[in-house]
């Protein structure tokens, strides 16, 4: 009896001891989970003010560039940015930033886009892997998304196709209110507009802040001066290094490079800067390659800047 009352009161003893354990790790887990939700939040944290920064700095850069673009004489510490995308840099404490700063008007403008200069979209689907066929359709039916009548263009699509869909609604026959409208066009996907894992979507080269139907030729990636009419491999590389050493400021020095090509090549480009631009910063915390990112349009035409778009975090192609 004395015997089985021991081995219970052991076996209760062990019980509470295991049940002791087993909070004490629960605790720790917890407590070790809490710490680093903790961290990861400060380190998000700061990386998102890094970017933030990063926006600051590309605006304050806009304005110096407004101010001294036009200077003759470049004056060593009062370079202006470029507006071609190339990457700038800037150091906070532990952390830094990166950002790119791309003008609107080196885009192709979707609702200014014509009959003529469409063949720079249709190019630009075609050199990321659209059929030639493909193309045509979306090209066509973006002109008649846009245009005031019901008629359709040989590849394009009016009202007819529309009301055909599972879900039909009529063709807008207006500018495009967003770039992610184009979603509503005949033969646009998301994979083409937005991209893949190989390849970039061509959001990144359109826009509906555009001066005109043309493009400039400073601050056009090189993606859409690859899709120009009249410009070839080799053109297209010396119109890089060209442009690398300092942009262009007349259209005879455009000329001189271009030679014969340059009366095909002058439908679509010009040097006209809009006032809106992209900015895309990225901050990061001391050593780590992961870093927030921040993708923000702002029109800049006064005093005060007024962003068109703002998205954070956002995925940026590095």
């Amino acid at each position: 009896m004395i015997r089985s009352q021991k081995g219970i009161a052991l076996l209760m003893v062990l019980w509470v001891i295991t049940m002791l354990m087993a909070l004490v790790i629960s605790f720790s887990f917890l407590t070790r989970t809490e710490a680093r939700s903790t961290i990861f939040f400060k380190e998000g944290t700061q990386k998102k003010f890094l970017a933030e920064a990063g926006v600051e700095r590309a605006i304050m850069e806009i304005y110096h560039r407004q101010t001294f673009r036009t200077q003759t004489v470049i004056v060593e510490g009062n370079e202006v940015v470029r507006i071609d995308g190339r990457q700038y840099s800037g150091q906070i404490g532990q952390g830094r930033y990166d950002f790119r700063l791309l003008s609107e008007s080196g885009k192709i403008d979707i609702n200014k886009m014509t009959d003529l200069t469409g063949i720079v979209l249709k190019n630009l689907l075609v050199n990321t892997g659209i059929a030639d066929e493909e193309a045509a359709v979306i090209v066509d039916s973006i002109l008649d998304w846009t245009d005031k009548d019901n008629l359709r263009r040989l590849n394009g699509a009016e009202d007819e196709y529309y009301l055909s869909l599972p879900v039909p609604y009529r063709a807008k026959n207006r500018p495009f209110d967003a770039i992610e409208e184009l979603l509503l066009v005949r033969g646009m996907t998301t994979d083409i507009l937005f991209g893949t894992v190989e390849r970039k979507g061509i959001i990144h080269y359109l826009t509906i802040y555009g001066t005109s139907s043309k493009v400039n030729i400073n601050a056009a990636p090189r993606e859409v001066l690859m899709a120009l009419p009249g410009l070839t491999e080799d053109t297209l590389k010396r119109i890089m290094d060209q442009r690398e050493a300092v942009e262009f400021k007349s259209v005879q020095e455009i000329q001189a490079i271009t030679g014969l090509n340059f009366p095909t090549l002058a439908q679509y480009i010009d040097m006209s800067e809009t006032d809106v631009y992209t900015i895309e910063s990225v901050g990061f915390q001391g050593d780590s390659k992961e870093g927030y990112g921040i993708r923000a349009i702002v029109s800049v035409p006064g005093t005060v800047p007024r962003f068109l778009y703002y998205k954070t975090p956002s995925e940026m192609h590095r």
